[in-house]
């Protein structure tokens, strides 16, 4: 079609296998619709066929359980491994946790084709980022240039929904007084709130102290370093939403029922571990569109590292351990109450 308009093709094209369904003829175009066989005319192109709209016999739903948090150790991610389709399990062995480069990761929750395809094309620009300017893209910037290319989908059937998880080491550019030096914001904070805050701190703008001609002040701008975990919430809408925790999917609202009461800034690694499965683990319990096997990855400042995929039954075994050991713990209390 973009070819014809290019070369100024003429409507000589006879169709000479389906005598019955269309001609073209000079100045008139005629033909007929491959799905019914009803002839239509006016056609702005010789290969549009009017196709008419079928209605879904039942609504397509997808389903996932993909969740991230920041600790003392860095930032955990963990998805399930589930792909599926209305009531039909697509794929059990899925990735949904896909490397974006050395120091970043990011969770997929939406179209799996989607997904894959805006992760490639987000690491793609890092990658060129990097070459160009010797140095990694930071967490929030690359937040920002996936949230920016993704805008222009908003209110299409493109459904993507991100978690940049990831450990800044690199240099970002802020705006500081003249003459100042270079701010140093090594090592992890506390607590994710003061990350944040380090953050908002370290891009103030703030005015030069010395006056140029004219009596107008001048900004300068200065490159500083932070070093420490990120974590960015990214949709296709284009919203972009930075925080210490999110659970993505329609198993999210059961996993957010273990993160909120059990993660910590002082968890350890193991500990995290153990709360990331098991939230993942009470979602597949819970949300039919969830489940198989969970998918674990820990970004540190010496990059990503992924644990081997483990069942989801496994957990299950732990919690019924978990649930027998407290049973007996409860009757050897009650009898001990009835024996004092």
């Amino acid at each position: 079609m973009a070819l014809q308009d290019l070369c100024n093709f003429q409507d000589v094209f006879l169709d000479s296998v389906t005598t019955e369904c269309s001609s073209v003829h000079f100045g008139k175009k005629t033909g007929c619709d491959f799905m019914q066989g009803s002839p239509f005319s006016n056609s702005s192109s010789l290969f549009n066929f009017y196709i008419p709209p079928v209605p879904l016999p039942f609504p397509i739903s997808h389903g996932t359980t993909t969740l991230a948090f920041l600790f003392q150790g860095g930032v955990l991610a963990a998805a399930d491994t589930r792909s599926s389709c209305a009531g039909q399990v697509a794929c059990p062995a899925s990735l949904k946790i896909r490397p974006v480069h050395s120091h970043m990761v990011s969770t997929t929750s939406g179209t799996s084709a989607d997904c894959a395809l805006w992760v490639r094309i987000l690491s793609r620009e890092l990658r060129l980022y990097q070459l160009r300017h010797g140095r990694r893209l930071s967490i929030s910037g690359a937040a920002k240039l996936l949230s920016h290319m993704l805008h222009p989908f908003k209110g299409t059937k493109l459904c993507v929904a991100a978690i940049l998880c990831g450990w800044d080491g690199g240099e970002e550019d802020g705006r500081h007084d003249n003459g100042g030096t270079k701010t140093e914001l090594g090592g992890c904070t506390e607590t994710a709130k003061k990350i944040a805050k380090s953050l908002d701190t370290s891009l103030q703008k703030t005015q030069s102290s010395s006056p140029t001609l004219g009596g107008q002040q001048h900004l300068t701008r200065e490159k500083i370093r932070f070093s420490g975990p990120s974590l960015f919430y990214v949709c296709s809408d284009g919203t972009r939403l930075q925080g210490a925790l999110f659970s993505v999917g329609s198993g999210s609202p059961y996993a957010y029922s273990i993160l909120d009461q059990d993660v910590k800034w002082e968890l350890t690694l193991d500990e995290a571990t153990s709360i990331a499965r098991q939230a993942v683990y009470r979602a597949t319990h819970r949300d039919a569109y969830s489940g198989n096997h969970v998918d674990i990855f820990h970004i540190s400042s010496k990059g990503w590292t992924r644990r081997s995929r483990e069942d989801l039954k496994e957990e299950y075994y732990r919690e019924k351990e978990r649930r027998e050991r407290g049973m007996r713990r409860d009757v050897t209390y009650e009898k001990a109450q009835c024996g004092d």
